[in-house]
C-alpha cells in the first residue's frame, strides 16, 4: 500500500511519548505518567476522554517504553471467549499490555473476565473510554486501575499538530502548503486531532505539486461540507441516524424505527447509547399516555448494560417496537418546560404559610402550616385548596392530551377547576 492510501493520522502517528502533542498534565516532565515510566512502572490504567486525543497512541507508546508486548482489542468485536484466550496465552514472566478500546461497551461478564487477570498480574490493562468510567466500568475493576482524564486539544495544540504534519509528511511537503487561516480547521476539528488531520489531508488532496497552495477558511468549509462522510464518519451521520430513529418512534412507525436502529448498530453505535435515547423518548414522547413505556425503557437500559451485544439487539428491538406502537403524548414534557420558565421568573415568591413545614413551636406560632387541609380527611381524598402562591392563582401548566390514560387521570383536576370557577 502506498503512503497516500494510508490516512494522515497514521502516517504521522507519534513514535515516542515526547512526540505527543497535548496531554502535558499526564506526560510532561513532572507529570504522573512520565514519572511512572521513568521508574519502569506501568499499572493498569483507564483513559477517559473524547475521541481523537491520543488514547490508543499513548497506550502503545507506554507499552513500548517499558518493553512489554502490546495486544490491542476492540470492545465492539471481542467476546469473553476471545478475552480468555488472550489471557491464557499471556506469559507469567512478562505480562502483556492489553489495550481495550471503548471498554465501557463491555458487559459485566466481560469485565469480570478481565478482573481476575488484572488481580493476578497476568496482564496490564489499559482501557479507553469516552464515557464516565465511574458509571460504565464496574467498581471492582475500576478500583484496580488508575484513571486518567485526557483533554480535547486546544487551538495551540491543533496548530502545532498541523505544522508538524506539513513539515514531516512527504505527501504534504510536495504540495508546498501555506495556511493563511486556521479558524475553520479549529472549528471543524473541535479539539479532535484525528479530525484535524483528516480534514487537512482532504484539502491537500485537491492540490497540485510544484506550486504554492493556500489554505483558508473558505476552502476548508467547502471541502468539509462536500466530504462530510469521509471527514467525520461518526459525527454528522451519527446525529442524523439518531434523529431519524427518534422521529420514527415519535411518528409511531415501528418499521422505520427498527431500520434506523439497525443502521446505528451496524455502524458500531454503542447499544447503551441507543437504550438511553429510548429512555428519554419514553418520557418525552409517550409520557403519561402510557407510563409503562418508561418502565420498559428503564429495564431495557439496565438489561443492555448487563447483557451486551449481540444479544442486546433483541432487547433493543423489543423496546423500540413497543415505544413506536404506544400511544403518544408530550403533555408532561411541555408542562415541565413551562414550569421551569415560570419558576425562573417568580423565584422571589414565598411559599404560602399553610403549605410550610412547622417542625418547631415558634414556627407554629408564626402560622406555619396553619389552615392546611389534609386531603385524606375528605371524601375521595380530595379537598379544594390553593397550592400556588396567590400571585399565580389559576395558573395552568399541565394541559392533558386526548388519550384514555390522561383523560381518566384528569377527573379530580377538572373538579378542582370547576369549584374554583364557582367561587370566583
Amino acid at each position: 500500500m502506498s503512503d497516500t492510501n494510508i490516512p494522515l493520522p497514521e502516517r504521522i502517528r507519534p513514535r515516542s511519548l515526547s512526540e505527543i502533542i497535548g496531554q502535558d498534565h499526564l506526560l510532561g516532565e513532572q507529570a504522573p505518567l512520565r514519572q511512572m515510566i521513568d521508574q519502569g512502572h506501568l499499572p493498569s490504567i483507564i483513559f477517559w476522554g473524547p475521541p481523537g486525543v491520543g488514547k490508543t497512541t499513548i497506550a502503545l507508546l507506554l507499552a513500548q517504553a517499558v518493553d512489554r508486548p502490546f495486544i490491542s482489542l476492540s470492545a465492539l468485536n471481542t467476546g469473553v471467549k476471545e478475552l480468555r484466550e488472550v489471557i491464557a496465552e499471556s506469559g507469567d514472566l512478562l505480562p502483556p499490555v492489553v489495550f481495550i478500546d471503548e471498554i465501557h461497551r463491555f458487559n459485566k461478564s466481560q469485565q469480570d473476565a478481565l478482573l481476575g487477570a488484572v488481580e493476578k498480574g497476568k496482564i496490564t490493562l489499559i482501557g479507553a473510554t469516552t464515557e464516565n468510567p465511574s458509571f460504565e466500568v464496574n467498581s471492582a475493576l475500576l478500583s484496580r486501575c488508575q484513571v486518567y482524564t485526557l483533554h480535547s486539544l486546544d487551538e495551540t495544540a491543533i496548530q502545532q499538530l498541523i505544522q508538524r504534519a506539513l513539515g514531516t509528511d512527504k505527501f504534504l511537503k510536495e504540495r508546498q502548503i501555506k495556511i493563511e487561516e486556521y479558524d475553520a480547521l479549529f472549528q471543524f476539528s473541535a479539539g479532535d486531532a484525528r479530525k484535524a488531520l483528516n480534514l487537512l489531508d482532504l484539502v491537500a488532496s485537491t492540490f497540485e505539486t510544484g506550486q504554492e497552495n493556500i489554505i483558508n477558511n473558505a476552502l476548508v468549509v467547502k471541502t468539509a461540507q462536500q466530504n462530510i462522510a469521509r471527514y467525520d464518519k461518526s459525527g454528522e451521520q451519527h446525529y442524523d441516524l439518531v434523529s431519524a430513529f427518534i422521529k420514527s418512534i415519535r411518528g409511531s412507525d415501528p418499521d422505520a424505527t427498527l431500520y434506523w436502529m439497525a443502521r446505528m448498530l451496524k455502524g458500531g453505535e454503542d447499544p447503551v447509547f441507543i437504550a438511553r435515547r429510548m429512555l428519554i423518548a419514553a418520557s418525552e414522547d409517550i409520557g403519561n399516555s402510557n407510563p409503562n413505556a418508561l418502565l420498559l425503557a428503564g429495564e431495557c437500559f439496565r438489561s443492555v448494560q448487563a447483557v451486551g451485544m449481540p444479544e442486546a439487539r433483541i432487547i433493543l428491538g423489543q423496546c423500540a417496537v413497543y415505544l413506536a406502537t404506544s400511544p403518544k403524548s408530550n403533555s408532561t414534557y411541555l408542562a415541565i418546560n413551562q414550569a421551569l420558565q415560570l419558576a425562573e421568573k417568580t423565584a422571589h415568591l414565598p411559599v404560602p404559610l399553610h403549605l410550610r413545614n412547622a417542625p418547631t413551636k415558634l414556627m407554629k406560632q408564626q402560622g406555619y402550616g396553619a389552615d392546611y387541609l389534609y386531603p385524606h380527611d375528605f371524601p375521595e381524598h380530595f379537598v379544594l385548596q390553593e397550592y400556588l402562591p396567590p400571585e399565580l392563582k389559576g395558573t395552568q401548566l399541565y394541559q392533558r392530551a386526548l388519550n384514555k390514560r390522561e383523560v381518566e387521570a384528569e377527573r379530580l383536576q377538572q373538579r378542582r377547576w370547576q369549584q374554583q370557577n364557582q367561587q370566583q
